[in-house]
C-alpha cells in the first residue's frame, strides 16, 4: 500500500531512503536486471511516517536496524525511464533522505527482492569513487563532501 499512483501516463510516488555510511563507503542497492545502483530505500505505506517508512525499508533490504540521525534531504525528482516498469511513463517522486547512525561493521544480512521479484544485493561504494558508477541519486558524492546544516531541498528534472 505505497503512497503512490499511476494515472494514464503518468507516475507519482512518495519514497523514504537511507543514507548509510561505513568507512568511507556509501551503501547502495542494485538488482539482477538494471544496470545501475540506486538508494535504500522504498515507497511510503499509507498511514505511514516517512520516518517509520525508512526503518522498514532498511531493515527489510539490509536484515540489520539503522538508527535515524537525521533528515538530510528532500528530494523532487522528476524523470522518464527508458526502460522497464516505468518506461514511457512521466515520473514524479518525492523522496526524504534520512542520514543514519553508523554502526561500526558493514555487515548485512541481506535478502532482499524487488517489487518484481528481482534478488537485490546490497553494495558498499567508496565515496572517493563514487563518479566511477551509475549510481542514483547522483547528487549523494556531493552531499557527502561538503558540510551541511539543515535541511537541503534538491529539485532534479531529468525528463527526456
Amino acid at each position: 500500500m505505497d503512497c503512490g499512483f499511476t494515472r494514464e501516463d503518468r507516475w507519482f510516488r512518495y519514497r523514504a531512503a537511507a543514507i548509510i555510511v561505513e568507512n568511507e563507503h556509501i551503501l547502495f542497492a542494485c538488482n539482477e536486471v538494471d544496470d545501475y545502483y540506486y538508494s535504500v530505500g522504498g515507497g511510503v505505506h499509507h498511514g505511514e511516517s516517512a520516518e517509520e517508512a525508512v526503518i522498514r525499508e532498511v531493515y527489510e533490504e539490509t536484515g540489520v536496524h539503522y538508527e535515524i540521525d537525521h533528515l538530510a534531504i528532500i528530494h523532487e525528482n522528476f524523470f522518464n525511464e527508458a526502460g522497464g516498469t516505468l518506461e514511457a511513463l512521466q515520473c514524479h517522486e518525492i523522496c526524504f533522505y534520512f542520514l543514519m547512525k553508523p554502526r561500526g561493521t558493514q555487515e548485512l544480512h541481506s535478502d532482499s527482492y524487488t517489487l518484481g521479484g528481482v534478488r537485490e544485493h546490497m553494495c558498499w561504494l567508496p565515496i572517493h569513487e563514487l563518479e566511477k558508477y551509475k549510481a542514483y541519486p547522483t547528487f549523494l558524492k556531493e552531499y557527502l563532501n561538503t558540510e551541511h546544516k539543515g535541511i537541503i531541498h534538491i529539485v532534479t528534472d531529468e525528463k527526456i
